[in-house]
């Protein structure tokens, strides 16, 4: 099954369109077993309601060689517990480097199913990306509008929208109810979001935001088709310290926002 068909048939019979991101902040622990532990028990006890799981690259990445090693974990934990994973990575590159990002992020065991691509370099850095995540029923997730306020110093002036119709473009081609090249969308920009649900019918939507950054559920319906299905909204901090590093409230918070996601669309 592929990351699309396999995250939305989650979202259909779980009724979640929650996406967990795990942030592990090294900071926030004592050594780097404590983190260990409370990143795979937050990931345990948030998979009843989440429809996948998004591990933020750069965190793991801070941790050096042991932080691949636990990427590794989360992955296969994720995935004995059914949770599609995406790898919040923010790649692009042209050529051969391209290539290896994608091998690297999209193929091996420290491998997500999908993987979120950078495309400001220019849309022929997608191609590797694209035909890596085919190749292995995968996803990738093309920045278009993000969550963060400076975006529009590069992605305003129509650039977004141009962005949009290339995604749609690529996946014009896919079988399958919704293509392997989606889109981030910021949950934090909710009046643009029916314009982007347009420009991309087939494109599974990733609005991250949801919580911390300020955006809420209630205004993430236009992102979505009839049903509920076609988005994931994203909540990092928001879930994984939803009070310091209780593990009972990020489980409550992953809780109660798959029930506002629900209420705001059913």
């Amino acid at each position: 099954m592929t990351f699309a068909a396999a995250v939305t048939d989650r979202t259909r019979h779980l009724r979640t369109r929650l996406c967990v991101g795990l942030d592990p902040r090294a900071d926030a622990y004592r050594d780097l077993a404590h983190l260990r532990e409370h990143t795979l028990d937050v990931l345990e006890a948030t998979a009843p309601f989440a429809a996948c799981v998004k591990p933020q690259l750069a965190f793991f990445e801070a941790l050096g060689v042991p932080g691949l090693t636990l990427l590794e974990e989360v992955c296969a934990a994720a995935r004995l517990l059914g949770l599609p994973v995406i790898l919040d990575g923010k790649r692009g590159d042209i050529g051969s480097t391209a290539s290896a990002y994608a091998r690297g992020w999209l193929t091996g065991p420290h491998a997500g199913d999908a993987l979120t691509v950078n495309p400001f370099l220019g849309f022929g850095t997608l191609t590797p990306f694209v035909e890596a995540a085919r190749a292995n029923g995968g996803a990738i997730f093309v920045l278009v509008k993000t969550s963060n306020p400076d975006q529009a110093d590069v992605q305003g002036q129509g650039v977004s929208e141009r962005v949009a119709v290339e995604v749609a473009r690529l996946g014009a081609e896919e079988e399958g109810e919704y293509a392997g090249v989606g889109a981030v969308v910021g949950a934090t920009h909710p009046q643009d979001l029916a314009l982007f649900r347009s420009l991309m019918p087939r494109a599974l939507l990733l609005l991250p935001g949801l919580g911390a950054q300020g955006g809420t559920a209630a205004a993430l319906a236009p992102a979505f088709h009839p049903g509920g299905t076609g988005a994931l909204a994203s909540a990092s901090r928001a879930v994984q310290y939803a009070s310091g590093l209780s593990v009972a409230a990020s489980r409550e918070a992953a809780r109660r926002l798959r029930d506002e996601l629900n209420a705001a669309l059913e």
